[in-house]
C-alpha cells in the first residue's frame, strides 16, 4: 500500500522476528500455567526488544509484562501463550497426524495470539520513539486462559490498576471486531468422600463417593431444563475412585465447568449446582467439598473503542491471502462439513456471503452477530479496564476450535498473514488513543457508565490462589 500509515510500516518491520516466535511458541505447546519455556520465550524477545520485564506477575511464575517509554496514558496489549492437552499434531498437513501420541498442541491459536499482540505493542514502541510523544506501551504475557483464569487473578492482584485502555485478538477464521459475547464461569471441583467396603461381601457397609457423583450429575441434567437458555454446564470425572468394581469406591471427584451470560447470573447457578452436589451427598451419606479452581467474568463491551477498531479495519481491508493459502484452506475445509462452515458464517450473519475457504472480506457492519458461546478470562480485564479486542482470520472457514485442524494450521502462511493483519489493526487503536486523549477519556466514560450499577466484583473466591498444578 503506497500510502500505508507509519505504524502499519513499523508492523512489517518487526514481523519476521514475531513470526519466528510464534513458531517456536508452537513447537513447544505447555498447558496452564506450566508454560514455562513459552514465557520464557516471550520474555527474551521483549528484553531484545529493549522493554523492561517484570516477571512473576501476581505471584504467578509464567506471567509476565514488558514496558517501554515513558509519561503520558499507558496502553496495554494482552497476550497469551498456553496451549491445550491431547492435540499435539503436525504442521502444514490436512490429515491427523500427531508429534507425540497424547501430547499437547496449539489448538485455540494462542502461539499467534502472544505473538500477535507482542508485535503490535512493539511496533507502538518504535512509533512512540520515532515521534517522541510521551506514553507507555506494555505487553502482558498472559499464561492459563484456558481454563486458569490468570488473568482474573491479575487483575485481583492489581496488574491492571494504572492501565488505561487494553487492547487484544484472537484467531478465528473470520476478521471483525469482536462484540461483547462471551459468558462468565466458574470451574469448581466436588470432591465426595464415603466409605470403603468388600462390593460383594459386605456392601451394606460402604457408602459410595461415586454414586454421590453420578447422582450428582443426573441432578444437574434434570437442573439445564430450569436454567437461563443461554447458561451452560459441563462435568468432567477426575477421580472416579478406583478401577476395583468389587471395592465401594470411597472418594470420587468431579469438575464442574459452569457458566451463566453476566456475573450477576453466575453466583445464584452455582449455588443451584452447589445444592444438587449436597443432596447426592445426603442421599449416598458421603461428605462433599467443593473448591473453586478459577472463575472469569462475562466481557464488558467499549463502545468507543470498538468504533476505532472498526474504522482501522475497514481502511486496512481483509488480510492479503494468495492461492497457495487457499489451497491449503480448501485441504483443511475438507477434513469437516458445510455444517462446520454454516456455523461459523452464521455466527457473523454471512451465510452465503463468503465462498471461499478463507476471510477474503470484511463482516458488514450491520450485519447481526450471535454470540459464540465460550468464556475469557480478558472479561475480568475488561471490568476494571477500557478493552478491545478483535478476531484475527488464521484459519480455513468453519475450523473448530480446539482440534487438530487449528494446530495443522498454526504455522502456515495464512496464519502468519491473518496475525501480522490483526496487530496491524491492534497497533493502528493504539496509536490513536496515544495521539487523541480524548478516546480514552471516551472509554473510561463508556466503561463507568456501564459498570456503575453492578461495579466488579472478582469471581473468584479470596481464599482461591492460581492452581498451578491444576
Amino acid at each position: 500500500m503506497a500510502n500505508e500509515p507509519d505504524i502499519w510500516r513499523h508492523v512489517d518491520a518487526n514481523a519476521a522476528d514475531l513470526i519466528a516466535l510464534s513458531n517456536r511458541v508452537w513447537g513447544m505447546p505447555e498447558t496452564c500455567y506450566q508454560e514455562t519455556r513459552s514465557a520464557a520465550e516471550h520474555k527474551v524477545e521483549l528484553e531484545r526488544q529493549g522493554f523492561q520485564v517484570t516477571t512473576n506477575v501476581a505471584g504467578i511464575p509464567t506471567a509476565i509484562m514488558g514496558e517501554a517509554g515513558e509519561g503520558g496514558p499507558v496502553v496495554a496489549f494482552l497476550g497469551e501463550y498456553d496451549a491445550l492437552p491431547d492435540l499435539s499434531q503436525e504442521a502444514d498437513v490436512a490429515e491427523p497426524r500427531p508429534v507425540e501420541r497424547g501430547g499437547n498442541g496449539h489448538g485455540c491459536g494462542h502461539n499467534l495470539l502472544g505473538s500477535g499482540a507482542m508485535l503490535a505493542a512493539v511496533a507502538v514502541r518504535d512509533w512512540l520513539n520515532a515521534t517522541g510523544r510521551p506514553g507507555r506501551v506494555r505487553y502482558y504475557g498472559c499464561p492459563a486462559e484456558e481454563g486458569g483464569a490468570a488473568k482474573a487473578f491479575m487483575v485481583r492482584d492489581g496488574a491492571f490498576d494504572d492501565v488505561d485502555i487494553a487492547i487484544t485478538w484472537h484467531p478465528h477464521s473470520i476478521c471483525d471486531v469482536t462484540h461483547a459475547d462471551s459468558l462468565a464461569n466458574a470451574r469448581i471441583d466436588f470432591t465426595f468422600r464415603g466409605r470403603a467396603s468388600h462390593a460383594s461381601a459386605s456392601p451394606h457397609l460402604g457408602r459410595s463417593a461415586l454414586d454421590a457423583v453420578e447422582l450428582m450429575n443426573v441432578g444437574v441434567n434434570y437442573l439445564r431444563e430450569h436454567v437461563p437458555t443461554e447458561s451452560r454446564i459441563h462435568y468432567a470425572l477426575i477421580d472416579a475412585g478406583g478401577i476395583a468394581p468389587n471395592v465401594v469406591q470411597a472418594n470420587a471427584t468431579v469438575r464442574y465447568l459452569i457458566r451463566s451470560p453476566d456475573l450477576a447470573g453466575l453466583s445464584p447457578l452455582i449455588e443451584r449446582v452447589r445444592k444438587v452436589a449436597e443432596g447426592a451427598a445426603m442421599m449416598t451419606e458421603t461428605t462433599v467439598e467443593a473448591r473453586t479452581l478459577s472463575a472469569v467474568s462475562n466481557l464488558v463491551p467499549n463502545e468507543p473503542l470498538e468504533a476505532a477498531m472498526r474504522r482501522h479495519l475497514e481502511v486496512l481491508g481483509p488480510p492479503p491471502f494468495d492461492a497457495a493459502d487457499r489451497r491449503f484452506a480448501e485441504e483443511i475445509r475438507a477434513t469437516f462439513g458445510e455444517e462446520e462452515v454454516e456455523h461459523a458464517l452464521r455466527g457473523f450473519g454471512m451465510v452465503g456471503e463468503m465462498p471461499g475457504p478463507l476471510c477474503d472480506r470484511l463482516v458488514p457492519a450491520g450485519n447481526k452477530r450471535t454470540g459464540v458461546g465460550g468464556s475469557t478470562d480478558v472479561g475480568d480485564v475488561s471490568w476494571v479496564v477500557p478493552t478491545v479486542q478483535m478476531w484475527g482470520a488464521t484459519y480455513a472457514i468453519g475450523t473448530p476450535f480446539h482440534t487438530w485442524q487449528m494446530v495443522a494450521q498454526g504455522k502456515s502462511a495464512a496464519a502468519h498473514k491473518g496475525m501480522v493483519h490483526a496487530s496491524k489493526v491492534m497497533a493502528a487503536v493504539g496509536q490513536e488513543a496515544f495521539e487523541d486523549l480524548g478516546l480514552i477519556e471516551a472509554a473510561k466514560q463508556d466503561l463507568a457508565k456501564r459498570t456503575g450499577r453492578t461495579p466488579y466484583v472478582c469471581p473468584l473466591p479470596p481464599e482461591t490462589k492460581p492452581p498451578l498444578d491444576m
